[in-house]
């Protein structure tokens, strides 16, 4: 049941990303460009579509609420929802969210939103699709599941610590 639970948390923060992506781009793409690879950034720029510090502006943004909000929510359902207490049930319970969450991003959002529709192309920048290349996949799923397994074994080792 707890299974169940987790799954349906990890879900809920996919869709939280879902929206904070489909509010990023919801006067075009270019509004989330700071996750676009460099060329793409300073062909943006060159266009006259944005400035490097709307981008950097964007960017910043998106670390300073977004990233702080998916680890608040994490802890809230792994510790306020679940009652989790320790290390261990709070490091799998955080880690099994975290990675739905990134199994959302890596296929629905990465490979088929970005990768298969119109909805995040730039004009003037389709030559440099795609913008999300082989590499850049091997690298968020290496993030995707070491860092998400860092990520919570860092917030159960804090609550542990905390809620001693």
């Amino acid at each position: 049941m707890i299974a169940l639970k987790l799954i349906l948390e990890g879900l809920g923060l996919g869709f939280l990303l879902y929206l904070i992506c489909a509010i990023g781009i919801r006067n075009g793409a270019v509004g989330m460009v700071h996750l676009y690879d460099k060329k793409v950034q300073e062909r943006v720029v060159a266009l006259g579509l944005t400035t490097a510090e709307e981008i950097r502006k964007r960017s910043v943004l998106f670390r300073s609420l977004c990233l702080p909000g998916y680890l608040i929510y994490v802890l809230i359902c792994v510790y306020v929802i679940n009652g989790a207490r320790g290390f261990w049930p709070g490091f799998w319970q955080g880690f099994v969210i975290l990675s739905v969450m990134n199994l959302i991003d890596r296929f629905l959002i990465d490979d088929y939103w970005v990768g298969h529709t119109k909805a995040w192309i730039i004009p003037g920048t389709e030559d440099l699709r795609p913008y999300i290349t082989t590499k850049d996949k091997k690298q968020k799923w290496i993030m995707g599941t070491v860092g998400m397994a860092f990520i919570a074994a860092v917030l159960a080792g804090i609550m542990a610590v905390i809620l001693k």
